[in-house]
């Protein structure tokens, strides 16, 4: 069978593309030790990435559907108590880097699961940097770096 393809009509409108949980974990968090105000647009809708909002309020900043309310490097305040990172590794690795510049100490805990997964990649790095970090439950005590 043989068909013609005929050239297609102009398409025309726009495409919504869903928020990228990488790039959305990224951007709460560097707009949070920014200064000032950051709208965030399409940011994903996941639980992973509402872990890290949650942990970023816990650590002062005001994080709402509208944007992020950064407080500047320094401007993190030490948590009450552990951050739970729920099941997202990506929020408790990108906040132990986070966490080793500050001046308090911080506890991550987080599921079952997330608790069996290997942290010393993030842990040595940051030990050679000069924060103290240990494991079981990751306990960051930030440095000089």
């Amino acid at each position: 069978m043989l068909a013609t393809i005929r050239q297609p009509a102009e398409l025309r409108g726009s495409v919504e593309v869903p928020g990228d949980k990488s790039i959305s974990h990224r951007a709460l968090i560097l707009n949070a030790v920014a200064a000032g105000p950051a709208r965030i647009q399409n940011l994903a809708t996941g639980e992973d990435v509402a872990s890290t909002a949650r942990c970023l309020r816990a650590l002062g900043v005001k994080v709402s559907e509208e944007g992020v309310q950064g407080v500047g490097l320094h401007g993190l305040h030490a948590p009450h108590g552990p951050l739970d990172c729920g099941n997202s590794g990506t929020t408790m690795r990108l906040l132990a880097g986070l966490l080793a510049g500050q001046p308090f100490e911080t506890t991550l805990t987080g599921d079952q699961s997330l608790s069996r997964r290997p942290m010393d990649r993030v842990t040595t790095p940051l030990a050679k940097m000069g924060a103290r970090a240990t494991l079981d439950p990751l306990r960051v005590r930030g440095g000089k770096l």
